[in-house]
């Protein structure tokens, strides 16, 4: 049964209706932030995360091969097998199979191609070729029965992908073979060094003697001249002044 409507209680029904309807905007209020919230928080993780798995462009590090040639000077006989190293080495350990090999000779009569993309490219000549695994760096040259025709300075080339050349230093093969009956082994640089030798040393010994042999030429010649004058007599002359004097004259 209802009470009496009072003005007091309709205040403290509309009081109590006043808290209800505050707390509750409250309450929606809240929840409407932290959903709000929440949703932007999700966002800005996926951008970040979305910016973190973009790939990074990088500059591919350029290649640093070194070409090692040895041994500097190699000498051989006629009919000897000729070996010539070269290895290859790399800080990046790339593939080296895919690198492109060339050789060439150089001598007096100029440059010459023997081997070009890993290929001898000399007609009908087996006598040259590359030994060893180009996978592991190794690209000696083998020359068989030498003969010195093959001597000259050998160089070792490589052109890596980036189009980039390397050259070792180089190698200089000299041929020895027998000459005259004895069997006297000579390289060809050591003949030719002998006989210009001999030469610069007779032509200096002619231009020091020269002054003195003139010298002696000359001396000759007075000596040959006063052994072919005729010879100087001396006569006694009586003075005519003094009697028994006597003067001496030439006759």
């Amino acid at each position: 049964m209802m009470g009496p409507c009072t003005s007091a209680a309709m205040s403290q029904h509309i009081g109590k209706l006043y808290r209800s309807a505050v707390s509750s905007f409250i309450f929606f209020l809240v929840v409407d932030l932290g959903v709000t919230g929440g949703g932007a928080n999700k966002e800005n993780a996926a951008a970040v995360t979305h910016v973190t798995a973009q790939p990074l462009l990088l500059t591919p590090e350029p290649w640093n091969l070194l070409v090692t040639q040895t041994p500097a000077k190699e000498k051989a006989k006629e009919g000897e097998t000729v070996t010539l190293n070269c290895h290859l080495n790399s800080p990046q350990h790339p593939s080296l199979a895919d690198l492109m090999v060339k050789w060439y000779k150089e001598d007096e009569k100029g440059q010459m191609d023997l081997l070009e993309k890993n290929v001898t490219i000399l007609p009908n000549n087996s006598r040259i070729f590359t030994s060893g695994d180009l996978s592991q760096g190794d690209v000696s040259l083998i020359i068989l029965n030498v003969t010195t025709n093959d001597h000259g300075i050998y160089f070792c080339e490589v052109t890596l992908p980036d189009g980039k050349v390397v050259t070792g230093d180089g190698t200089k093969l000299r041929i020895r073979r027998a000459l005259g009956l004895f069997g006297i082994e000579e390289s060809i640089g050591t003949i030719i060094g002998v006989v210009a030798a001999g030469i610069g040393g007779i032509v200096v010994l002619i231009i020091v003697l020269t002054p003195q042999l003139r010298k002696c030429i000359l001396c000759m010649r007075q000596e040959s001249r006063q052994r072919l004058a005729p010879p100087v007599w001396k006569c006694p002359l009586l003075h005519p002044g003094q009697s028994g004097a006597k003067l001496l004259i030439t006759c």
